[in-house]
């Protein structure tokens, strides 16, 4: 008995098969991952009564803007966006503050215990942010820092500044040393060397660093459901969740509250994508 023989393979044919194979994937993948938006933004250009018609149409029959009149209109919808755009903007400086100057003294300066602070750091980044909400209540209670603005800015603070910490300290271990060295010869100090001369260079990583805290507290709900009681300090994630009762839920202003909440990070994102693409292209995301 003889085994058949087979032809040898082509690897221009396998590679072109394989290319496409990919560009399937992705396509199947950019669809799946599209649905969700394409459909909230489906829905929030629905009538009531259109919302849950059968078979779903994604083009609707009579767009309408109702939605986002009304759900602008309803729940003090601004005063709450106003608030969300508060904490957001605080946080986002707060955390790039914060994070630029520790992230430069772990790659730059020799101090006691540097790589157990810096663990330490790595360690609150792979904690979950729900097994310790208990304990940040109860330090926000003791602290008086519940139902303000500000301690919500404090804690969004405090739980994104190591992950932030660890992306700018790979940035700043990019820039090579002989800059730095040839500024402290010619008189500069270490504070002016990071001011003038290490944050310039770290733009790109700054602005990408500024688009993650934006977004990580322009949408947070957990936390802002816990420390605010009082209705004039909700934010957006909370108003959004107004629109919803206990037994209905108003899907077409939920959609078209969503969209507008998309708003401030689309252009974020628009204003920052820049230098995110900057960053990514020169590896500053990165250890």
């Amino acid at each position: 008995m003889t085994r058949a023989m087979t032809p040898p393979r082509n690897p221009k044919t396998t590679r072109r098969v394989s290319r496409i194979l990919m560009y399937v994937l992705l396509v199947v993948l950019a669809i799946c991952m599209s649905l969700p938006m394409i459909y909230t933004l489906s829905t929030a250009f629905k009538g009531t009564v259109f919302v849950f018609e059968y078979p779903p149409q994604f083009i609707p029959k009579e767009p309408t803007f109702a939605n986002f009149v009304n759900a602008w209109q309803s729940n003090n919808f601004g005063h709450y966006f106003l608030n969300s755009m508060f904490t957001a903007s605080m946080t986002t400086i707060g955390t790039v503050a914060i994070a630029a100057t520790g992230a430069y003294a772990f790659a730059r300066l020799n101090f006691p215990l540097k790589n157990v602070f810096f663990w330490t750091y790595l360690l609150f980044m792979m904690i979950p942010g729900m097994l310790y909400i208990i304990p940040q209540f109860l330090i926000a209670k003791k602290l008086h820092l519940l139902n303000s603005l500000m301690g919500l800015v404090v804690f969004y603070v405090a739980g994104s500044v190591p992950f932030h910490t660890f992306l700018l300290r790979g940035f700043f271990q990019s820039i090579p040393g002989e800059i730095e060295e040839a500024a402290q010869m010619d008189g500069a100090s270490r504070w002016q060397v990071f001011t003038r001369i290490a944050l310039p260079l770290a733009m790109p990583a700054l602005g990408t660093s500024a688009i993650f805290a934006f977004l990580g507290s322009w949408d947070e709900f957990t936390l802002a459901l816990t420390f605010i009681n009082d209705e004039n300090l909700r934010t957006l994630p909370i108003a959004i969740r107004l629109f919803q009762g206990q037994h209905t839920a108003q899907w077409g202003l939920i959609f078209a509250a969503s969209l507008i909440a998309m708003v401030p990070v689309v252009v974020a994102y628009v204003g920052f994508q820049n230098l995110f693409i900057k960053t990514v292209n020169e590896g500053g995301v990165k250890t």
